[in-house]
């Protein structure tokens, strides 16, 4: 969708009802899995730091910082920076959660500590974050799995950048010399390094203004999910008024956003959940809802222009089976496949087979920019998507968050208020 496109969307939905709703997300189990075992995991990368080590498709759910930011957050390197008029008054220190080595419980390996404030480059922003989001990319970054990504560049034997965290909230405290729309006091939101601490930098064009329409707890848990969702329905799947969309795994992170854009951009939605999720799925907005306890829904007569799998373990014979013959399956993330392919097979061979078949099939690498922030901010300001949040945590209770998310307890997103 257009620019011109998101601000007639907020110009004819403003005042409309606003679609809110707890679900687990890339916070979760996935609720398509028969097994309720598979994680809605969100595919984010930066685009110019894709490791040649390892096919991008294995590389999803993941987040590279560049090699500077990583010798800043380890106390290295020296940035530029426009300060505040009481530069000299802020402290030098700040609380953060550290991790010292790969491990697949975060109270293992989390813990807080007390580290220098860093300092941004001439392109990137420092901020005061006041919350934080938590993903099922954060516990891949963790546990360092799948083992490809370790030869992406977090490092082979423990993490590179100590402090996890790329979802945040909060204020400007500082600017590198080169950034222009951003100042000291503005609220902003986006993708930065090292979240889980009362400071972290991020890139400027990653970051956006921060809806007035959300506190930041909600905003904290847009950017990573909200991006993969809008790229999904307006680039990949090139969704159209009056198409039949299905979103499986509807309740997800990702799944609630992709059920709320669609809809914004006129589709029929049939979101794709458990029992006990069906209700808030149905707050989404969706037109119908399929509780895939119940039976098998790819044997269903509907068929589909586009499924939007946010996390399933479905077979693509399956899926295709539900698809129009012109139709279109993207694939957003999935758990299993081992410590080696975390999932990612299922993708790669969508990819493979795509070119032999009348419909589509793949998967994509989100994009991180602040263009398509301020376009998730205009679906805000109409009222036609809004982020859940399920529980929050105080930044020291880092571990217990992760473990809500990974125990499939969580009901919406998670979030850390710092």
């Amino acid at each position: 969708m257009a620019p011109d496109r998101a601000a007639e969307i907020a110009a004819e939905r403003v005042g409309g009802a606003t679609e809110d709703e707890a679900s687990r997300g890339d916070d979760a189990r996935d609720e398509s899995s028969p097994e309720g075992a598979e994680p809605d995991v969100t595919i984010v990368l930066p685009d110019a730091e894709l490791s040649p080590a390892i096919p991008a498709m294995a590389q999803n759910a993941f987040t590279t910082p560049s090699p500077r930011l990583v010798e800043r957050m380890t106390g290295g390197g020296q940035g530029v920076s426009a300060m505040t008029d009481d530069h000299d008054d802020r402290p030098t220190t700040m609380r953060a959660i550290r991790q010292e080595r790969f491990g697949t419980v975060a109270g293992e390996v989390f813990s807080m500590a007390t580290t220098e404030i860093p300092t941004p480059d001439a392109d990137e922003v420092l901020v005061r974050v006041h919350a934080a989001g938590v993903d099922r990319g954060v516990w891949h970054l963790m546990a360092g799995l799948p083992y490809a990504v370790r030869a992406a560049g977090y490092g082979i034997r423990s993490p590179k950048a100590p402090t996890p965290g790329m979802d945040l909230s909060g204020t400007v405290v500082s600017v590198g010399a080169d950034v222009d729309g951003f100042a000291p006091g503005d609220d902003v939101y986006g993708i930065g390094v090292g979240a889980y601490a009362e400071y972290a930098v991020a890139k400027a064009a990653k970051l956006a203004n921060k809806p007035d329409e959300l506190d930041h707890t909600q905003a904290a848990v847009l950017a990573i999910s909200g991006l993969t969702a809008l790229q999904a329905v307006r680039d990949q799947a090139s969704v159209q008024p009056g198409q039949k969309v299905l979103v499986v795994g509807a309740s997800g992170g990702v799944g609630s956003y992709v059920v709320q854009i669609a809809k914004a951009f006129g589709a029929e939605v049939t979101g794709v959940a458990s029992t006990s999720k069906l209700d808030l799925v149905r707050d989404l907005g969706a037109d119908h809802v399929v509780d895939y306890t119940a039976g098998d829904f790819t044997e269903s007569d509907e068929r589909y222009d586009a499924i939007i799998d946010t996390g399933g373990n479905r077979q693509l014979r399956d899926l295709r089976r539900i698809l129009t013959d012109d139709g279109t399956l993207v694939i957003v993330g999935g758990e299993g496949g081992g410590k080696w392919l975390g999932g990612t097979d299922r993708q790669l061979r969508a990819m493979a087979l795509s070119p032999f078949v009348s419909q589509t099939l793949g998967t994509f690498i989100s994009s991180e920019n602040g263009d398509d922030l301020v376009e998730l901010n205009a679906l805000v300001a109409a009222g036609s998507l809004t982020p859940a949040v399920d529980r929050t945590f105080p930044l020291e209770q880092a571990a217990s968050a992760v473990d809500h998310l990974t125990d499939g307890a969580a009901r919406g997103k998670v979030a850390l208020k710092i």
